[in-house]
């Protein structure tokens, strides 16, 4: 259960999160109603190997924001609507105003939403009490936002805000492809975005090439900026790091991954609770890297 995609929140360091698993339970997730499209609740991080509404791992903890989805296709509504429609204009000789259709499209919803199939979803998330900081395993800042709201809801506060640089981040990824010092344990990787300043510039999308290269320099050279810049942090996590500060692409290398396959758990629980507390140790050091960077300011 390795995170792929990272968007971040902080929160105050002090936050009271003792209650937390009992809060989480009292929010778990219900099964979605019969003419409703869709659920959101906590479900377990372990599934069915582990009941814990949460997965504490010295200051990390794991939860989960599970759902349920109603697929409910448009264009089969909108074919439905569209015969009925017509069966009412060669009735009446006339065709349904706005608010007929309105009407009549709300009743074909009611009708068709106990029988439309469910699409069951998951969210992951990590949060960080060290650094006051979540980490929600997506790459949609709405997805994310969906998360920290269950959060806030399970708590009944949870003032958490997304990062803030106080140097633009799009200069900093900028000064390190044209050859700055990177912090260390940091180094260049080899997929890179480069745009221009203008809102209608062009926009160059680089993958498996030499960042340090000729052609790298001559795109800065002509004024183009890096929005989003492929790192590698002690050889043991690659990432794809964009000026929205999202992390992108996230994964463990060899260098971490053998750890893992050297434990020798057989046992599911073990075996996740091994992987998490891999993952949240990574990650503990990739965002102490990434504070001191861009000197991203604690909320209050």
């Amino acid at each position: 259960m390795f995170f792929r995609n990272l968007t971040l929140f902080r929160f105050p360091t002090t936050l009271d999160l003792t209650d937390l698993d009992q809060q989480l339970n009292d929010c778990a997730l219900k099964p979605v109603g019969a003419l409703e499209l869709s659920s959101r609740g906590f479900i377990p991080p372990m599934g069915q190997h582990d009941a814990a509404f949460q997965h504490v791992c010295d200051d990390a903890l794991w939860l989960t924001v599970g759902g349920e989805d109603k697929l409910l296709p448009g264009a089969v509504v909108n074919d439905l609507l569209q015969k009925k429609l017509a069966a009412i204009e060669e009735k009446d000789g006339r065709k349904p105003g706005g608010r007929t259709r309105k009407r009549i499209k709300d009743e074909l919803i009611t009708e068709l939403l106990p029988r439309a199939f469910v699409r069951p979803v998951r969210t992951d998330a990590l949060i960080d009490r060290q650094h006051g900081v979540i980490a929600v395993d997506t790459s949609s800042r709405k997805a994310a936002e969906a998360v920290v709201s269950e959060v806030r809801r399970a708590l009944g506060s949870f003032p958490a805000l997304p990062l803030n640089a106080e140097t633009a981040p799009r200069a900093i990824l900028t000064s390190w492809i044209a050859g700055d010092p990177l912090p260390d344990g940091l180094t260049l990787g080899d997929e890179c975005e480069l745009r221009d300043p203008t809102d209608t510039g062009a926009v160059v999308k680089i993958q498996r090439m030499d960042l340090s290269g000729e052609e790298i320099t001559k795109h800065l050279d002509a004024g183009k900026q890096a929005t989003r810049l492929a790192l590698v942090l002690d050889d043991h996590v690659s990432f794809v790091l964009g000026e929205d500060l999202i992390v992108r692409k996230f994964k463990l290398l060899d260098g971490a991954v053998d750890q893992l396959e050297s434990s020798g758990d057989d046992d599911i629980v073990a075996e996740l609770q091994t992987r998490f507390a891999l993952m949240a140790g990574e990650f503990k050091r990739l965002f102490g890297v990434l504070e001191a960077a861009f000197r991203l300011s604690q909320a209050q």
